[in-house]
């Protein structure tokens, strides 16, 4: 990859607020986030992995969904957290490359996972006679890796457009993190190309993904007429926790990226919605309506609690 030109070594990010007692309420509260996003995350992703009766393909997409919001939000909130604390937030440059590959890379892996839910989703209800032949293990593992590799890419055209580009000195941006737009405002030279680019990667991936969600949920809360009271109180319940997480992870990202090269202040509450809001909502809005998730939950960790007691009892 060719070395920018540029003679700027690290930004300044103004990030959320320049007033200090803000910046202090806002740091408690924004530390309790990222402890809730960390505990509940964590916990789905422990619970999947040892519980015997969350063998299904969906708790296998929710546990790695769950882990890739880990991730996603130790990219972002560490910083925005330290910034806060400190009154000041300042990144190197090739932190910020990092910071930006690694925000798109998970964020984009995590639209296909949604994606990869949904036709779940819709072959458990639409057709579950077939449910475990075309779900198998491969075709689960197929799913995330593809998943994976989307995201990759698109992460990779992202960093592509804007690694090149000269920066040749303002380096303060108005964001709490490296993003395309603001990064792009500080690029001394025409972005009209890289800006189409960015928008056509970032939109309208976001807008298309998002359609065929849809598409496909539409297409699953139709068939749930056939379904037992039972049955579509069940696939409602699901579904609508999943329609939840969509909701609030696309169409934030639509209105930020699915747009020309501009940016506009209401971009950073914006951006806390699905870096920072998102990943803490989605353990609650997976564990809290799901009774299977709940009930394993309280069975392996009250399988723990009991081994722990008896280690000691021996001792």
């Amino acid at each position: 990859m060719m070395q920018p030109r540029n003679n700027v070594t690290y930004f300044v990010l103004l990030g959320l607020t320049q007033n200090a007692k803000e910046q202090k309420v806002l740091f408690v509260m924004f530390l309790l986030f990222y402890i809730l996003t960390m505990v509940g995350n964590l916990l789905i992703v422990v619970t999947v992995t040892f519980s015997k009766t969350l063998d299904s393909p969906m708790y296998f997409f929710l546990g790695r969904l769950s882990f890739m919001d880990v991730i996603y939000s130790s990219v972002i909130s560490p910083k925005l957290i330290s910034g806060l604390y400190f009154g000041k937030m300042t990144i190197s440059f090739k932190s910020c490359m990092i910071q930006l590959f690694a925000e798109h890379f998970f964020g984009g892996s995590e639209a296909f996972l949604l994606l990869a839910m949904a036709y779940d989703r819709y072959v458990a209800i639409c057709k579950p006679l077939h449910y475990l032949v075309i779900m198998r293990q491969w075709v689960c593992v197929v799913l995330l890796i593809v998943s994976w590799v989307a995201g990759f890419l698109h992460s990779l055209i992202q960093l592509s457009c804007l690694y090149g580009l000269p920066f040749c000195g303002p380096n303060v941006t108005d964001h709490f993190l490296c993003d395309m737009y603001p990064l792009l405002k500080l690029v001394c030279t025409d972005t009209y190309v890289i800006g189409f680019l960015v928008a056509a990667n970032g939109g309208v991936i976001c807008i298309i993904v998002f359609l065929l969600l849809l598409i496909s949920y539409g297409v699953i809360l139709h068939s749930l007429k056939n379904l037992s009271q039972e049955g579509r109180r069940k696939a409602l319940s699901t579904c609508g926790s999943h329609i939840t997480v969509v909701v609030c992870f696309f169409v934030p990202c639509i209105f930020m990226y699915a747009r020309p090269a501009k940016t506009f202040p209401i971009d950073k509450s914006l951006s806390v919605f699905y870096t920072v809001i998102t990943p803490m909502l989605n353990p609650l809005v997976y564990t809290l309506r799901n009774s299977e998730m709940t009930n394993a939950m309280k069975k392996l960790w009250g399988k723990k609690r009991l081994q722990l007691r008896n280690n000691h009892n021996i001792k």
